[in-house]
């Protein structure tokens, strides 16, 4: 058998096909162990009962792996030889095998960078679900996102047991539900708080709904979300049946502007297309107002709030704090993540030009470069499933200013990425295998913050006095 790629979710899964354990026993000692050891451990291929993330360690990537294989890699396609419920088998065997928590890997109370010996502090791991964007009102006070459709309170680093009442509905399918949230840059006078969703005018329960992303802001008065205003919505023409790689990141730049990402919702041409939702970053003003100078405002069918297209999935955003540059970080899809300045209407390529392929191994274009189509800053292959990104601008962190911090979802990583004007000159690992990184943030009195999912965990960072 040739090298398999892949390694052990943080938790034991019931088996839920239509094959047990012991089949999946089976079919691993017939396929994997002569590499892989028989107990997991390792023999001409790597072990699996490490977290080793190249490739990813979740069910589904290690599912996609076994059945498509890895392009480039001595990994063959098993799923020539096996059925899909025989490879979701052995994955669930492999799973169970690793009898692994988030407890076998603690998250250390001190780390050591180049520059800092850096002091984590783990504020919530329980009684959370999927945290995915965080927000500060002050130093004492933050919101933050779970994706299912609730917006909680941090208070003073403790979780404030009771959600926000009377917040939008939302469908969680698939990489959708609830997403970005921040406020307002004047919220001690007006009190906004932006949210970024997945929304459908149908059944939320209907896994075949009509939806796209929605952008509203509220206020919160009590636990209560009040006067809730849509600033964002397409029309139901618009509407896509089974999206995936929603998105959605949001920015107020210096001069107020509202930016934000919708993913490509697994329809890649659409992002070249000024006339359809997916693969674009949008600009608006923050009562939702379309900037006169927006590239494609009045322009017949094309979406007025859009500043730039050609994005499969932008997963960060943020303004570098000298150059004023907006910065974003992109999912490729097999490889080909994305770093890209963005540039009022600018066309960034996906899908017509690409360093990844399809997940099956598929060519998605045979081109990297295009007229017309704008190059990455850097790209990462294999993909790292990079996620959110965040300029540090922390006096608490001197030296690291101006340095780009970023997040991956697959290699469970928090970067630091040396910036000098339109390159990336150096790049250090700060967390690594701790869980998937999914929003970044520092708060006013200059701390770090992250957010983790699988194990779901907020933590605080500071550098050691």
């Amino acid at each position: 058998m040739k090298k398999i790629w892949f390694v052990s979710l943080l938790l034991t899964i019931t088996t839920t096909c239509l094959y047990g354990q012991d089949e999946g026993n089976k079919i691993y000692k017939t396929y994997c162990a002569g590499c892989h050891g028989a107990q997991l451990e390792g023999n001409s291929a790597s072990s699996l009962t490490i977290s080793e993330l190249k490739y990813g360690r979740t069910r589904g990537s290690m599912i996609r792996n076994i059945t498509y294989g890895i392009p480039d890699t001595e990994m063959s396609a098993f799923g020539e030889v096996l059925d899909d419920e025989e490879v979701e088998a052995v994955v669930d065997y492999i799973i169970a095998s690793q009898n692994a928590s988030a407890e076998d890997r603690p998250i250390p109370a001190r780390l050591q960078t180049s520059h800092y010996t850096l002091r984590i502090e783990k504020l919530v791991d329980q009684d959370i679900e999927t945290p995915w964007g965080i927000t500060f009102i002050d130093s004492d006070h933050a919101l933050f996102t779970e994706r299912k459709g609730t917006i909680r309170r941090l208070v003073k680093g403790n979780l404030d047991p009771r959600p926000i009442q009377g917040v939008p509905p939302t469908q969680e399918l698939r990489t959708g539900g609830y997403m970005d949230i921040t406020v307002d840059p004047e919220y001690e006078e007006n009190g906004w708080i932006y949210l970024a969703f997945s929304f459908t005018p149908e059944d939320i329960n209907d896994t075949n709904a009509r939806a796209m992303t929605k952008v509203v802001r509220g206020r919160i008065d009590n636990h209560q979300w009040t006067d809730e205003q849509t600033l964002f919505e397409v029309p139901d023409s618009l509407l896509v049946r089974k999206g995936n790689r929603w998105g959605s990141r949001f920015l107020f730049d210096r001069e107020g502007y509202l930016y934000f990402s919708i993913g490509d919702m697994a329809r890649g041409e659409a992002s070249q297309d000024v006339g359809q939702a997916p693969g674009k970053v949008y600009r608006i003003h923050p009562d939702g107002s379309i900037p006169e100078d927006n590239p494609y405002a009045g322009n017949p069918g094309a979406l007025d709030a859009i500043f730039t297209i050609g994005n499969r999935n932008v997963q960060g955003i943020d303004q570098h704090p000298e150059t004023g540059e907006i910065w974003a970080t992109e999912h490729g899809p097999m490889g080909g993540d994305e770093l890209n300045i963005l540039k009022k209407g600018t066309n960034y390529g996906w899908p017509a030009i690409t360093y990844g392929v399809g997940y099956d191994g598929s060519e998605v274009s045979d081109r990297t470069h295009r007229e017309g189509m704008e190059q990455p800053v850097i790209q990462w292959t294999p993909s790292i499933a990079v996620s959110a990104a965040k300029f540090s601008s922390s006096p608490l962190f001197s030296k690291w200013q101006n340095n780009l911090l970023v997040g991956a979802l697959k290699f469970e990583e928090l970067r630091r990425l040396v910036i000098d004007k339109d390159q990336v000159t150096e790049q250090e690992m700060i967390l690594k295998n701790y869980g998937r990184v999914r929003d970044i943030e520092m708060s006013p009195d200059g701390a770090l913050y992250v957010l983790l999912n699988s194990p779901d965990v907020i933590l605080r960072i500071t550098p050691e006095q």
